[in-house]
């Protein structure tokens, strides 16, 4: 009873955060909010989150431990996250400065981190200046049907080809083929599965 209650008073703050920030997220239907989110955008920023996504900061029943609760970070004037219906994240970090794409039907574990975005630049031209950069951004898509496994960490640039499966604490940095399991750091793809149009 408690846990309904915890996760009622959850959703109805999400909504009314989704309220106040109107211009910059866009809600497709319903949401299911388990644990309080942390969502920060900046003005001109988009989120824009599909039917009976659902965004799980609860360890409540959840098959591992989640460390932190999903936070879905837009964090520049032409940002923009877009999360496909019926896709899970659970306890995961997106993180986008230019463009982070989430298909349809996606597994996300917790403990992920989706970033378009270094922290910082390299900067061995001057690394005391390193400080004071921002880092380079390059648009993430990810496809519908993905599985992402527990603590993976996804790279800017990187394309994930639908249906794959990124095995737990993989690093992924390029393009990934559809179909497919992939594994390691950085990931490289071990088994290759047969799917509708190859047949």
């Amino acid at each position: 009873m408690l846990r309904k209650l915890s996760n009622f008073l959850s959703y109805i703050y999400f909504l009314i955060f989704c309220f106040f920030h109107r211009k910059g997220i866009h809600l497709n239907g319903r949401v299911i909010v388990k644990g309080i989110p942390i969502i920060e955008l900046v003005k001109g920023a988009i989120i824009d989150i599909g039917e009976m996504v659902t965004l799980n900061s609860s360890n409540h029943k959840y098959h591992i431990n989640m460390f932190a609760p999903v936070k879905l970070i837009a964090d520049d004037t032409e940002a923009k996250i877009i999360i496909g219906s019926h896709t899970r994240i659970h306890g995961t970090c997106i993180h986008a400065k230019k463009y982070i794409s989430i298909g349809a039907n996606c597994l996300i574990a917790a403990n992920t981190n989706i970033m378009d975005c270094d922290g910082h630049n390299m900067s061995f031209e001057n690394v005391k200046n390193r400080l004071g950069t921002v880092g380079n951004a390059k648009k993430i898509i990810i496809k519908d049907n993905v599985w992402i496994g527990t603590s993976c960490i996804i790279l800017p640039g990187s394309i994930i080809g639908e249906g794959s499966v990124i095995g737990a604490g993989s690093v992924v940095k390029g393009e990934i083929q559809p179909y497919c399991l992939a594994l390691d750091s950085p990931a490289k793809v071990v088994k290759i599965y047969d799917h509708p149009q190859s047949q």
